[in-house]
C-alpha cells in the first residue's frame, strides 16, 4: 500500500529496505553523470565569458586542439561528441563566423569537409586554457567530497597548470577536501 505522505507521482520504495533496485555499477555512473553535469554547468559561464563562445563550439575547439594537425572531419567531431550533424554545422559556422575556424574539402573526398583551427583559436586556447583547468579543478573539488574527490581527481590526466594536480588552484585554496579547508 503507498505511503499517503507520499506524492503520487514517486513510485514506491521496496519495503524491506535491502534490495537495490540499480547495480552498484550503474548508481556510480549515475553519480558520475550528475557530478560531471554540475562541473559543466559552472563551466558554462566561464567559457562564455572567458572565450566569447558556447560550450558546446568551445568543446569542438577542444577536439580540434587534441588532434594532430588540429583537425577533423565534420564527421569525426559529431561522432565524438554525440552530437546530430546538422547542430554541428551551426556550431562550426559560428566559429569560422568568429575566425576561430576554417573549413576545407577532405583530402581524397571531394563531399567530405574537415574543420581546422586558426592561428587566432590556438591563441585564444593557449592564454584560456589554464583558467578553465583551474575552474574545472575548483568545480570538482566543490562537487564531490574529500574520497570523490581523489577518485576522479586520478581518473584525469597529469595538468601542465601550476598547481592543478595537487588540488590547488591558483589565486585560490582548492584542496580535496572543498574550497577553503
Amino acid at each position: 500500500m503507498a505511503d499517503p505522505s507520499a506524492p503520487a507521482d514517486l513510485p514506491e520504495r521496496e519495503p524491506s529496505g535491502d534490495g537495490e533496485l540499480l547495480p552498484a555499477p550503474l548508481r556510480a555512473w549515475m553519480r558520475l553523470l550528475a557530478a560531471a553535469g554540475a562541473i559543466e554547468q559552472q563551466l558554462r559561464a566561464r567559457v562564455k565569458d572567458t572565450l566569447d563562445v558556447s560550450h558546446d563550439e568551445f568543446l569542438v575547439l577542444c577536439l580540434l586542439a587534441d588532434q594532430p594537425g588540429s583537425s577533423l572531419r565534420m564527421t569525426q567531431i559529431a561522432e565524438l561528441l554525440g552530437r546530430p550533424k546538422t547542430r554541428l554545422t551551426y556550431q562550426v559556422a559560428c566559429l569560422q563566423h568568429a575566425g576561430l575556424i576554417t573549413r576545407r574539402s577532405a583530402c581524397g573526398d571531394r563531399r567530405g569537409i574537415e574543420v581546422v583551427l586558426t592561428d587566432k583559436a590556438r591563441r585564444l586556447l593557449r592564454e584560456s586554457t589554464g583558467p578553465l583547468a583551474d575552474a574545472v579543478s575548483q568545480a570538482i573539488a566543490q562537487t564531490a567530497c574529500a574520497q570523490r574527490y581523489e577518485a576522479l581527481h586520478d581518473l584525469l590526466p597529469p595538468s601542465p597548470h601550476p598547481g592543478a594536480d595537487s588540488g590547488q588552484v591558483e589565486g585560490g585554496d582548492v584542496t580535496p577536501e572543498g574550497p577553503g579547508k
